[in-house]
């Protein structure tokens, strides 16, 4: 058995059948099939290790030697949360769905009329009144042989947000799902389970933000299975900013039919540990993917992006741009992989990884990577590495700007060309505050006194990456 001892399978053998007995849906056959084979999956090879090349750069002992427990909180503790995450509200959206340790909490989630062809709702409810709209879908695309985490989230599947657009049906507000991670005593642990459905012709657009509380261990293991048919438009954003103690898996897995458009937009702003996974599958002509991402890392923060993009049929285009700001000790992960399979004929790739370093402690580890199997292609790929331009810090400050102001200025300005690529509206407006507020106090810090600075200037700022 890889990576986990038995100790460590003995504890998760027990939640699992504690939570199995009670779990929502525990009548359904092939729910309980899909959560049996999950653990099994999961039990079979354990946590993965950095020996495992889809994990080179992270080490997840920390997670694998913590015992963590499944917890619900209590009605008055849920009631103290509401006031904590007002915060979180997003202006002019169609409606917000509020989870707390991956379960739905319907005093905290006031869901508006809908317009007609679209429905929001708890899996876990889906789950107990009207399964067979979710069964074709649910667990069908997600790899839990190729990920242990995605195992994991299988095996304790229960609640989480469900999305159906129906055909034809275009919903100009986004949808705004918050999960919020609450520590215990003990450490604890939460497995939401999201499931997308734009039917065709439809569009779409989905914010899932992540947020904790408390300074015990919490992971927070999620999991999205996004549908798009043929001529959907998708624009999917995931928010990252959990607090040092949270350790944040989150895998997003897209299914794409014919001249399907999927826009995935990720901001990560810290935690312990954080895996950010996106893999799509253009399984239909004429089929197009924008992946774009940023992820800002200061203290002894760990940020993992792993991209895996599949074209699998001919006529697609993919664009993958990812930027990273790192400070202090951070480490930063960017492991982006494109797979044109043999059918896959007159496909056009383009990825890109840029990254801002603003100390000699901060870290990136960068690995562009194509597979190319058919032979009527058109693939690039690239990573660059550096630190703020002297000269374009000089010349802002010889014009009357202090250093702070000026770092922030320039920091701004890298971090805009993720939000240039990102459609006008609530989500994107919310995404510049939180950049703004976050890049404001990395550039408060970025030039702290008793950080060590550089004994000699540096002759070229980046470093292009073959």
């Amino acid at each position: 058995m890889k990576g986990i001892v038995q100790e460590q399978l003995g504890h998760y053998v027990t939640t699992f059948g504690d939570f199995r007995a009670l779990a929502v849906g525990s009548h359904l056959p092939w729910l309980g099939k899909l959560r049996e084979d999950g653990f099994a999956q999961f039990a079979e090879t354990g946590f993965p290790s950095t020996s495992v090349e889809d994990w080179r750069f992270t080490n997840v002992a920390p997670i694998a030697k913590t015992e963590f427990q499944l917890v619900h909180l209590q009605d008055e503790e849920l009631l103290a949360i509401g006031a904590q995450i007002e915060s979180c509200r997003i202006p002019d959206t169609a409606c917000r769905l509020v989870f707390v340790n991956g379960h739905f909490v319907q005093e905290l989630s006031p869901i508006a009329s809908l317009p007609r062809g679209v429905f929001a709702a708890s899996l876990a409810a889906q789950l107990a009144e009207n399964s067979q709209h979710l069964e074709p879908h649910l667990g069908r695309y997600l790899n839990t042989k190729r990920d242990p985490f995605c195992a994991l989230n299988t095996a304790f599947l229960e609640d989480g947000a469900f999305i159906e657009i129906r055909r034809g049906t275009a919903l100009e507000a986004p949808i705004h799902l918050l999960f919020v991670s609450v520590g215990g005593e003990a450490p604890t642990m939460n497995h939401p389970r999201n499931l997308i459905v734009a039917e065709e012709g439809s569009e779409v657009t989905v914010i899932e933000e992540f947020v904790s509380l408390g300074k015990t261990p919490v992971l927070c293991n999620t999991a999205t299975e996004l549908v798009a048919a043929e001529g959907a438009v998708v624009s999917h954003y995931r928010i990252e900013q959990e607090n040092p103690a949270v350790f944040q898996i989150s895998t997003l897995r897209m299914q794409q039919a014919k001249s399907a458009n999927i826009s995935s937009h990720s901001l990560l702003l810290g935690g312990a540990l954080v895996r950010n996974n996106v893999h799509p599958v253009l399984a239909g002509e004429g089929g197009d993917c924008l992946i774009n991402g940023l992820f800002l890392g200061r203290d002894h923060e760990h940020l993992d992006n792993y991209m895996l993009v599949e074209h699998t049929r001919p006529h697609c285009e993919s664009r993958q741009f990812y930027h990273g700001i790192l400070d202090d000790y951070a480490h930063g992960v960017f492991h982006g992989r494109i797979i044109v399979h043999k059918d896959a004929q007159k496909t056009d790739a383009k990825q890109t990884n840029r990254n801002l370093l603003l100390s000699d402690d901060a870290q990136i580890d960068t690995k562009p990577q194509l597979e190319i199997f058919a032979d009527d292609v058109k693939c690039t790929h690239g990573a660059t590495i550096g630190q703020i331009e002297e000269n374009a810090l000089f010349y802002l400050r010889a014009r009357g700007i202090d250093e702070v102001s000026a770092r922030r200025l320039l920091l701004v300005a890298f971090a805009s060309e993720c939000l240039d690529r990102m459609k006008e509206g609530p989500a994107r407006t919310h995404l510049a505050e939180l950049i703004r507020d976050h890049i404001s106090r990395m550039a408060t810090t970025a030039n702290k006194p008793d950080k060590p600075q550089p004994e000699t200037e540096r002759v070229s700022h980046w470093e292009e990456l073959q």
